[in-house]
This record gives structure tokens, C-alpha cells and sequence, in this order.
């Protein structure tokens, strides 16, 4: 099913060349469906690119889907032109009277802050508290994640001595929950930050659930007890080469606490190229999210606030999920190479 976008939005051209089919807004206004209403605050200073994966993930679900792009009015971005950001993005007072099935927050390169420190928190912390009544579920994508997690829930963040980097296994803990639907008990899970959250803080929490874990990345998915709001601390909606790229920036910047990216290059050879390894859970994720919102917001958007007040928004889960592996044994996927798919013994 197509998603629907604003005409001439950059990305069109590119979801076209990979067969995504995308329709432009008076196009799509003449069918005869309720369109799910998605809201996207970019905060990653590449914005097309960024654009352009999420606009990929979401392109997988049997729904239309009217986007709209949300921007902070407290920082300039200085990496996409002012045209662009005049022609597709709107900043919070433009969004104020809207009602929306779905928001996405997206990470931004400043979890070496500390939040208060972030030009644009007090504006962040605005739209945060305006989604609680405007909107029905909010998807928080790493930085964006961590922010949702200490704002909404006081989980204290970590800073890491060196950057959590490359493709990383995450152990599934619930293999009935519609969100991880599906998943293997194994999905890899690019990560790209040198901060994480408090595990314990976390594990505390009854009002979060952990929904994927793995040993080297702490909790990678973790859920509101009603759903409302899902934080993904890694990046599935990566491409193929963002990890390559952002690599070989940090490298030509001289940068001593990025280490040569985790399980992404075959026998960690940068000369070979990358595989994609998380691209079917990152489909499956957003597909099982937004057919999860589809299946559970009210038509009329305008009653999410009193759902909100009656705590009926989503769906509430009484299973207590503890993070940690779901196997008994002492298995370690991915240590043996660059993959972990053949023993160390039989490398040519």
C-alpha cells in the first residue's frame, strides 16, 4: 500500500527507483480510506537521508499513511538546505491543534550531553507532553529514545568510555507480544552512540517492559505497558552503509573512542562490503507497530485525550518482563568472526 507524501519531497525519486510506491497527497485524498495520520520530528542533521530510511520502513505496511515533517524552532540545522526544511517541514506551533495516530522521534548526534544541556530540550519536552493528548503511540528512535525514557520515566542515562558500535545480537523476550510478532529469538540490531540507560533504573520500572536484550547493548526494545509509546535504542532503520559512512567520518575526524564497527564487515575486512543483516526485523518492527496503531485507534482522533485520562489508549499487558537472555545455556552468537557464521579454525 502506498504511503502518502508531500509533492516533490526528495526521497520520492529514490523509494521509486527501489519499486516503493509512493503517491502524492491529491492523489491519495480521492480514496475512500481513513489514511493513519503519522507525525515525524527529525531531529538527525541529514534530514533527507534520515527521511528517506523511515519513509523505506514504513512503506512496508498494508496501510496509507499521511506523514507530516515536524521541526524544533530552538536549532538551525546546518547539513539540508533552508529551502527544503521551508517546503516540507512545519515547527511545533503549526502542529499544536492536531491530532495524529502516530508520532516518530528520531535520535540526534548529542548523547554526549547532558539533556538540559541540548539547545532545543525545553521545546523537545514541549512536544513530548503535547503527544501524551494529541497523539495515540510514539515510536522514540535512539537519542530520541533516551530522552522519551528519562523525560517520561526518569531512567537515568549512561555515558559510555567508547562508542557502542556495529551490528549486535538482541535476545527476544516475549515471542507472543504484536510488536516483536514474528521475530526470531536472535535479531541483530545496528547501534551507533556513546550512551545507553540505566538497566536497573529499567528493570525497576513497572510501567516499561523490556520487549529485546542482548549482552553487549543492554535492553534494544523496550515498550510502555499500554504501548503507547515503543523506544528503540539502536538503529533498525539504518541503511546498508550508514554504519560504513559514519565509520569513515569519525575516522577522517581523528575520533579515539570509536572502535572499528562490531559484526558489520565480513571477517571485519572494510574492503568487503557490508552485510545487511537487520533489515528484515527493521520491516517487521514498523510493520507490526503501525498495523498494531491501525488496529487500535479510535477513528475519530479527537477522543485520544479522553482514552488517555480513562487509561484506555492501547492495550495493557499484566506479563512482568525481566530483561535477560531467554536461553539457559551459554551461547554467544557472532564471537567466533566478523559474523559468527564459521568457526575461527577454518578461515582461508
Amino acid at each position: 500500500m502506498p504511503i502518502k507524501i508531500a509533492s516533490g519531497l526528495p526521497a520520492r525519486e529514490i523509494l521509486e527507483s527501489e519499486r516503493i510506491f509512493a503517491i502524492e497527497k491529491p492523489e491519495a485524498e480521492q480514496q475512500q480510506i481513513r489514511p493513519l495520520k503519522l507525525v515525524i520530528l527529525n531531529l538527525m542533521p541529514k534530514k533527507i537521508e534520515t527521511e528517506t530510511q523511515l519513509l523505506r520502513l514504513i512503506s512496508k505496511s498494508p496501510l496509507q499513511v499521511d506523514i507530516d515533517f515536524m521541526k524544533t524552532s530552538t536549532h538551525e540545522s546546518t547539513h539540508v538546505s533552508a529551502d527544503h526544511l521551508l517546503k516540507f517541514y512545519e515547527n511545533f506551533d503549526a502542529f499544536k491543534s492536531n491530532y495524529y495516530d502516530g508520532l516518530v522521534v528520531t535520535g540526534a548526534p548529542v548523547e554526549q550531553l547532558d539533556f538540559a544541556e541540548v539547545d532545543y530540550w525545553n521545546e523537545l519536552t514541549q512536544i513530548l507532553d503535547w503527544a501524551q493528548t494529541h497523539v495515540f503511540s510514539t515510536m522514540y528512535l535512539c537519542w530520541g529514545a533516551m530522552a522519551g525514557l528519562n523525560y517520561r520515566y526518569g531512567i537515568r542515562k549512561v555515558d559510555f568510555k567508547e562508542k557502542l558500535f556495529g551490528v549486535f545480537p538482541q535476545y527476544l523476550q516475549d515471542e507472543y507480544c504484536f510488536i516483536t510478532n514474528g521475530f526470531d529469538e536472535i535479531s541483530l540490531q545496528p547501534h551507533s552512540r556513546v550512551a545507553g540507560m540505566n538497566e536497573d533504573d529499567i528493570a525497576k520500572n513497572k510501567d516499561l517492559q523490556v520487549l529485546t536484550w542482548g549482552p553487549q547493548t543492554g535492553s534494544g526494545l523496550i515498550a510502555a505497558r499500554d504501548f503507547s509509546e515503543v523506544f528503540v535504542l539502536g538503529h533498525w532503520e539504518y541503511g546498508k552503509y550508514t554504519l560504513r559512512d559514519e565509520y569513515e567520518r569519525d575516522k577522517a575526524k581523528g575520533l579515539t573512542n570509536v572502535p572499528f564497527p562490531a559484526n558489520y564487515f565480513p571477517h571485519d575486512d572494510p574492503t568487503m562490503e557490508p552485510l545487511f543483516s537487520w533489515r528484515a526485523h527493521a520491516n517487521l518492527l514498523w510493520r507490526n507497530w503501525l498495523n498494531w496503531v491501525y488496529e487500535t485507534t479510535p477513528y475519530d482522533l479527537r477522543a485520544v485525550p479522553k482514552l488517555r485520562a480513562e487509561k484506555k489508549l492501547g492495550t495493557d499487558r499484566s506479563i512482568r518482563h525481566e530483561p535477560g537472555a531467554p536461553r539457559n545455556d551459554c551461547f554467544k552468537p557472532l564471537e567466533s568472526d566478523g559474523y559468527g557464521l564459521i568457526p575461527n579454525n577454518v578461515k582461508s
